[in-house]
């Protein structure tokens, strides 16, 4: 229930971080829609697997995924380029890495951002700004199926949901426009610090 209830908040916080990017100048609609598409399938699978599993499966997988994207993170990267400049066979590979984020997605939500950017940063080799741009969009397209899933399943409340997406959505908003206006190193080391408490709680530190 509380994974399919996020959903709703998911979509909602995505859609103001969205509005906040476009605001700020920063648009590719196009190219984060064809990104997208690689990771619907991916959630459908992933979230018809959720509603049918227990909670105790996922909770050391979580915490896995959050400290090797720490690592990502901090590797040597080539400069940043765009997508569309580089070849099919690296386009092929940034779509099935996106298809099985949208699995892991799908299945739960929970620090799902945190991989998309690791495989665009990565993969893709955009600057953490431009990843976080698309990150989000992504988000919100593979959302919409796996929440209907969610919900056929019974495993929304959308009172709850909607309470809980009006905060994401002011955060996702602020969270933007600071992208924007310090860059990739303050993301880059905001990131480390959320990734490694979640992690640590997956684990039972506290």
């Amino acid at each position: 229930m509380a994974n399919g209830t996020n959903r709703i908040a998911i979509i909602i916080q995505n859609i103001g971080a969205i509005s906040s990017f476009r605001t700020s100048g920063l648009r590719g609609m196009r190219q984060s829609l064809s990104l997208a598409l690689w990771a619907i399938p991916g959630a459908i699978i992933g979230t018809l697997v959720a509603v049918k599993i227990s909670d105790e499966w996922f909770t050391i997988a979580v915490g896995i995924v959050n400290i090797l994207t720490i690592v990502t993170l901090f590797l040597p990267k080539n400069n940043a380029a765009d997508l569309t400049s580089d070849s099919p066979r690296r386009q092929l590979l940034v779509g099935v890495a996106l298809f099985f984020t949208g699995i892991y997605g799908g299945f739960i939500q929970l620090s799902v951002g945190f991989l998309l950017m690791a495989v665009l940063y990565r993969l893709s080799r955009m600057s953490l700004v431009l990843v976080n741009m698309h990150k989000v969009t992504i988000a919100l397209v593979y959302n919409i199926p796996s929440l209907l899933i969610f919900a056929w399943s019974d495993n929304v409340s959308l009172l709850p949901g909607i309470a809980l997406g009006l905060g994401s959505a002011t955060g996702g908003w602020i969270s933007a426009k600071a992208q924007v206006k310090r860059g990739e190193s303050f993301i880059r080391f905001v990131l480390a610090i959320a990734l490694l408490v979640v992690a640590l709680k997956m684990f039972g530190a506290f």
